[in-house]
């Protein structure tokens, strides 16, 4: 991926060095539960012995709003991993920018606040075990960079466009808070079964995998910035975190009823939807037959 010189976003916050590894605190309440969410949970469940369905409600429980820290100085400017989350963050804002504006639409830019340890978020304490996650409260996302570590070393999933995707997946739930899909989905919260509501869970991820996807077509067409095999390098991350895999990893079984993401074929096939479609109309995964 060629993103040397590319233009950085100025939207990004870094608290590395703000304060922000305090120890304890809330659980992240909403859908502040990320991509990274159900890897910990399995992760968790596996090596502690803990069912992972009791991790990810820890992870998803109701935490208040906490009071938010004055953000740092850009301390590490020059970090290379810093500097190309800061790239992909403004990209997307350029894709999402303009693709809003065809619609006669203004696209509100979500923050993105990169921490170490935990961090406070409008949603509840954020830890850096929960991976990457967006804050619906306060539109930024939130992510440790050694996350990335995690998914190159024990997830199987190496690569810069891997990381890329991440990212904008992420951006994908900002995209759904905009449309109000999340609180669409959060006023069902309680009212349906957990079987049910898991159920809405995985379309609402799904329909972020397809949302990354979306991006990555419209990425590449304006920039032609992608190489060999970058493509694949995501379609792979996106295998390596589907449900099924990581139950089969951690505990030898898969549950498909306690999916909350999806499973390794769906998230490989919804992004490839948005890839190759390049329009957000393609991703209605709450509307498909099929997922």
């Amino acid at each position: 991926m060629k993103w040397e010189g590319q233009r950085e976003s100025e939207n990004v916050e870094d608290a590395r060095g703000g304060g922000g590894g305090g120890r304890g605190g809330l659980p992240i309440g909403g859908r502040g539960l990320g991509l990274g969410g159900i890897v910990i949970a399995l992760l968790a469940s596996w090596v502690l012995g803990v069912n992972p369905l009791t991790v990810l409600g820890l992870l998803q429980g109701g935490g208040s709003p906490v009071e938010q820290q004055a953000p740092a100085g850009d301390s590490h400017a020059q970090d290379p991993g810093y500097r190309f989350v800061k790239v992909v963050l403004a990209d997307t804002e350029d894709v999402w920018g303009a693709y809003f504006q065809r619609s006669g639409q203004q696209y509100s830019m979500p923050r993105l606040r990169v921490f170490r340890g935990s961090e406070p978020t409008a949603c509840g304490r954020g830890e850096s075990a929960m991976g990457p996650f967006y804050c619906p409260a306060d539109r930024k996302v939130y992510i440790d960079l050694g996350f990335f570590d995690t998914l190159r070393e024990r997830l199987g999933a190496p690569g810069d466009f891997a990381q890329a995707y991440v990212i904008a997946h992420e951006v994908g739930h900002h995209l759904q808070n905009l449309m109000g899909t999340t609180e669409t989905l959060e006023r069902a919260r309680g009212r349906v079964s957990e079987r049910e509501y898991n159920a809405l869970s995985v379309k609402l991820e799904l329909q972020a995998d397809c949302f990354a996807g979306v991006w990555a077509h419209l990425s590449q067409r304006g920039k032609g910035w992608l190489e060999q095999g970058d493509i694949e390098e995501a379609l792979n991350a996106a295998a390596q975190i589907g449900d099924d895999t990581l139950q089969k990893r951690s505990r030898g079984a898969v549950v498909p009823e306690s999916f909350t993401h999806g499973s390794s074929a769906q998230r490989v096939r919804w992004f490839k939807r948005g890839l190759e479609s390049g329009d957000l109309k393609a991703c209605d995964s709450f509307g498909a037959a099929q997922l």
